[in-house]
């Protein structure tokens, strides 16, 4: 599920190299066994883990390994209020990401910690206050806009211009009401739409270009940085 400012993913558990991206990910195992490596060379085996942005780690399932992965923008709302409740003593070690994942999911971190509600989005909301939807007209109606611009530059101020409004007006309703700042709400609707486009048989490149990033490479590396996957490891999984 790819969400501006999240992405769910519940499924099969492979091993990655190590890498850090920039979204806030949290993993909670419900089948199989994961281990986790940090960058001091330590390696665990875990039920959940909270790993903050920049934390470099390498993953690795063994046999019918499931989970339950979310991915927040450390400037969305989610994300934003998730940092604020916890802290990491070493934000890039291990037995801290664990720790994290005690003090938020004690539930699903000991024993029986595959059963329950296996709703990723619900232990977003359970976490966060809830964020209402858009209220205000003119943001109502830059949503209705965006998709049709994504192709080209997105500028806020032509875009505040369209709804009658001044920018730092509507740069405030994005963050206000959309708990995302203006720039990194239409990267994510970028990711959003070059997914969809190559789902429905577009090249990498053409759904790179459709969606307004400069051509495929910049489409994988936006892709890397945030989640630490590639693009068609997304395509043909995620729904919006």
């Amino acid at each position: 599920m790819l969400q501006p400012g999240r992405l769910a993913f519940t499924g099969d558990v492979g091993t990655t190299e190590p890498h850090a991206h920039a979204a806030l990910q949290v993993l909670i195992v419900t089948a199989g066994t994961v281990e986790l490596a940090d960058a001091h060379h330590t390696r665990r085996r875990v039920r959940a883990a909270i790993i903050p942005p920049r934390a470099r780690h390498a993953v690795r399932g063994g046999p019918g390994a499931r989970a339950d992965m979310l991915y927040l923008d450390p400037a969305g709302g989610a994300g934003r209020r998730l940092l604020t409740a916890l802290t990491w003593p070493g934000r890039d070690r291990v037995s801290d990401w664990v720790t994290a994942a005690h003090a938020l999911l004690p539930e699903r971190t000991g024993a029986g910690a595959g059963d329950g509600p296996r709703d990723p989005a619900a232990l977003v909301r359970a976490w966060t206050a809830p964020v209402p939807g858009p209220r205000h007209p003119a943001l109502r109606k830059a949503l209705d806009l965006l998709p049709e611009l994504l192709a080209g530059p997105v500028r806020l101020t032509d875009l505040a211009d369209a709804v009658h409004l001044s920018a730092s007006r509507l740069g405030h309703l994005f963050t206000a009401e959309l708990a995302l700042p203006y720039p990194v709400y239409v990267r994510w609707i970028r990711l959003r739409r070059a997914i969809e486009l190559a789902r429905d048989s577009a090249t990498l490149t053409e759904a790179a270009h459709g969606a307004g990033f400069a051509d495929g490479s910049h489409l994988t590396r936006v892709c890397h940085e945030m989640f630490g996957l590639a693009p068609s490891q997304l395509i043909h999984l995620v729904r919006a």
